[in-house]
């Protein structure tokens, strides 16, 4: 179902929310949006983990550029499109409203008050600034990019996170992922996977450079991580 949630500065953005089955309290989990927008494949994820017992919520995080935003960025003007949308970007708002998002959550009747954050692409390091700058109570990112130039924040890790790097990924060179992977290894709580062979988005199931085996194995650690963290 579609939901409006109010930002931290005074504006409303858009957001797709899922429920799990039955009537009873539940874990929530707050999905950040790949560059492309509030679109099928992250309302598909928003169900899949609604499935699996989770309020799933994902914001639109592009709102204060172009609301509704949905485009194929493997295109050449969808590349354009998406570079202009990077180029307008503010990331500390939308952490903002990923922050709004997850207190609007844990408000819901079905909250049991644990929330998590997964994110993807544009949202791989959004979810790894919320680890970083929120009480989420874990978070998981897949393929973010300039992550190694906010491993500053690091230390203000206080819950357990999980991020998921493509070996092959020509937006996060081999050097950024090593500084990557080894400030997390000494993190208590903290872990980073590299997949070799893998490119950025290798887990879009409908995108071309989908790779299966590194997908599964991605997903199953991301949803077992989850479940430890979020509902044991």
């Amino acid at each position: 179902m579609n939901v409006v949630i109010d930002a931290a500065d005074g504006g409303r953005f858009g957001a797709y929310l899922a429920l799990p089955p039955g009537d009873g309290p539940a874990p929530a989990l707050v999905v950040a949006i790949e560059i492309r927008g509030l679109n099928a494949n992250m309302r598909a994820i928003c169900d899949e983990y609604a499935a699996r017992g989770y309020i799933a919520v994902c914001p639109d995080l592009l709102w204060r550029i172009e609301p509704g935003l949905d485009y194929d960025p493997d295109t050449k003007e969808g590349w354009e499109k998406a570079m202009a949308i990077n180029a307008a970007f503010d990331e500390a708002k939308a952490v903002d409203d990923l922050k709004a998002t997850l207190a609007w959550v844990r408000r819901q009747p079905r909250s049991n008050g644990t929330a998590g954050v997964l994110g993807f692409c544009l949202g791989g390091k959004l979810a790894y600034l919320m680890a970083t700058r929120s009480d989420a109570q874990a978070a998981v990112g897949y393929y973010g990019i300039g992550i190694d130039k906010a491993l500053g924040e690091a230390d203000a890790i206080a819950h357990p996170v999980m991020l998921h790097i493509a070996g092959e990924d020509r937006f996060v060179p081999p050097e950024a992922q090593r500084k990557i992977a080894g400030r997390l290894a000494t993190i208590a709580g903290a872990e980073a996977h590299i997949y070799p062979g893998a490119d950025h988005a290798f887990a879009r199931k409908d995108g071309v450079r989908f790779l299966a085996e590194a997908a599964a194995l991605a997903d199953a650690r991301t949803a077992g991580f989850l479940d430890k963290h979020l509902k044991d």
